[in-house]
């Protein structure tokens, strides 16, 4: 299993209307969230791998985080799997966030949809799309 995390600097939030308008508090937006974090998984997540997975990604979780799971090279994800995304998810919701994932299998989007797990959770095929749903247009920052 491989994890690959970015930080990303947000460089733009954009009103329905796709402009920005500092006098309706998107600028204040901007300022509250300043990061959005994409974390790329690479392999199963079963048993063995769970467990180094939520270690990673669980401290990632804080206030207003903003975070993609891109899953798109993840071709096999246990119960144990299963488990971590809901531990994950609860915890962003609790502090405020948000949480997509990206590029779900047709077996894992089965497997999710089957037990309930997809309910809970916001789905995008690309990575692009998530940022339009997140509102938000990034640049890798190096921090």
């Amino acid at each position: 299993m491989k994890i690959n995390i970015k930080n990303l600097q947000v460089t733009q939030i954009e009103a329905a209307d796709g402009n920005i308008d500092t006098k309706s508090g998107i600028r204040e937006q901007l300022d509250e969230l300043q990061q959005v974090t994409i974390v790329e998984l690479n392999g199963d997540v079963n048993t063995n791998t769970a467990p180094l997975v939520q270690e990673q990604i669980l401290p990632l979780a804080q206030a207003q985080t903003r975070m993609i799971l891109d899953m798109t090279k993840v071709p096999y994800m246990s119960s144990a799997g299963l488990r971590m995304l809901l531990s994950l998810y609860r915890q962003i919701l609790v502090k405020g966030g948000q949480i997509i994932l990206v590029g779900l299998s047709e077996e894992i989007r089965d497997t999710m949809s089957i037990t309930g797990f997809l309910e809970f959770f916001q789905t995008c095929d690309t990575l692009d799309l998530a940022f339009a749903n997140l509102n938000v247009k990034a640049q890798v920052t190096n921090a």
